[in-house]
């Protein structure tokens, strides 16, 4: 998560602490002592949808999450001295509304552990977010001051699902630029690249209010391993006083004989092609966002993004426009609560297509919907 001029756009405690290490962020979590840390967030919301269905019914529900995913974990470190530690991450990510582990998820969606070098970079091994998606949380990601992905972000899913397994993955800073490189082995025995991932991105971000990052992820089908799923997204963001303007730019690209056997997710085939996934050619992005701070406990902002697509078949073309206000006030230091709606037109191949930001069944059963949510979310 990027950094901010005023306290209120810092993550708190050990939620902040999470989001850093999660996100590659080694530099400013340094300890000088073996440590074991619990933490977590439990956020959950009313919400109210229209054109829910098929049959264009309305819904109202306590929704699984919010405007963040509610998650726990565990971070550790070791110090081995000369600069030097072993860490690890656990965190699994579960509906509060019913108590179970999120089914879009494994259970520990994040696991991974490695080594952290003060002058060498941090290398980890395990399921992580990868590079493309760190670029994004790092720097240009609409609302940024909310801790993880969450409902209604849908540049999330121009990141080919966010988290990776089969990773590994290294980071080096230099002064205020940091850079990510990852491979995620695809395990097929008899041809190494088929089912593999190869990631890289760039992040500019200094301590004055501009922050400019970039990112590529090259998926290859593990069945028809000459046939490719490839991502790009380039951003900036802008911060003046209490205000902040985010613009990013996405795109997502399938080869013709992509099938959509991708090992280290984030779908199987069978939810590709019921959320619409892989029927498309190219589909691309723009988004962008105006976040006020009003006072030291107040977040209000309205977002909108735009997506056209090209189908593998005419049927697949289609475009959906989307927008978003939100209101978010802060209680305490770890307690908010929150006021959120969301509008959404689609069209053509992109009616019912996963736009929402979060693995699971699309909502978009209609060409056009809306969405209301009153939540609280709390951090520990």
């Amino acid at each position: 998560m990027q950094r901010s001029n005023t306290a209120q756009f810092k993550l708190r405690a050990a939620a902040r602490l999470a989001a850093v290490l999660a996100l590659g962020g080694y530099g400013a979590a340094a300890h000088a002592q073996s440590s074991v840390t619990l933490y977590g967030l439990i956020d959950t919301a009313i919400r109210y949808t229209t054109h829910a269905n098929a049959a264009g019914d309305d819904k109202i529900q306590m929704a699984n999450g919010g405007l963040s995913e509610s998650n726990w974990g565990m971070l550790g470190a070791e110090d081995l001295g000369g600069g030097n530690r072993a860490i690890f991450q656990l965190e699994n990510r579960f509906f509060p509304n019913t108590g179970v582990s999120d089914p879009g998820y494994p259970f520990f969606n994040t696991a991974y552990v490695g080594l952290q070098s003060s002058t060498l970079g941090r290398l980890t091994l395990g399921r992580q977010t990868n590079p493309l998606a760190d670029a994004v949380l790092k720097t240009y990601v609409t609302n940024s001051w909310l801790p993880t992905v969450y409902q209604f972000r849908p540049e999330v899913g121009m990141a080919q699902g966010v988290w990776t397994s089969n990773m590994a993955k290294y980071i080096a800073r230099w002064k205020d630029v940091t850079f990510e490189v990852s491979y995620a082995f695809g395990g097929q025995a008899g041809s190494f690249g088929a089912g593999s991932q190869f990631g890289a991105s760039l992040a500019y971000i200094p301590q004055w209010p501009l922050r400019l990052a970039a990112g590529y992820l090259d998926a290859r089908d593990a069945v028809n391993s000459s046939a490719h799923f490839k991502a790009w997204t380039a951003g900036a963001a802008y911060t003046l006083a209490e205000t902040t303007v985010n613009f990013g730019w996405a795109m997502n690209r399938q080869d013709a004989g992509f099938l959509g056997n991708m090992p280290n997710g984030p779908y199987t085939p069978a939810q590709l092609t019921a959320l619409k996934f892989n029927t498309f050619s190219s589909r691309e992005m723009f988004f962008g966002g105006l976040t006020q701070l009003v006072g030291d406990n107040t977040h209000l902002s309205a977002n909108v993004w735009r997506t056209l697509q090209d189908g593998k078949a005419q049927s697949g073309d289609g475009n959906a426009t989307q927008f978003q206000v939100l209101a978010d006030y802060n209680l305490s230091r770890a307690t908010d609560v929150y006021a959120e709606v969301d509008y959404s037109l689609y069209r053509g191949g992109l009616v019912g297509a996963q736009m929402q930001g979060f693995v699971g069944a699309s909502a978009a059963a209609g060409t056009t919907q809306l969405g209301m949510m009153m939540g609280l979310r709390h951090m520990f």
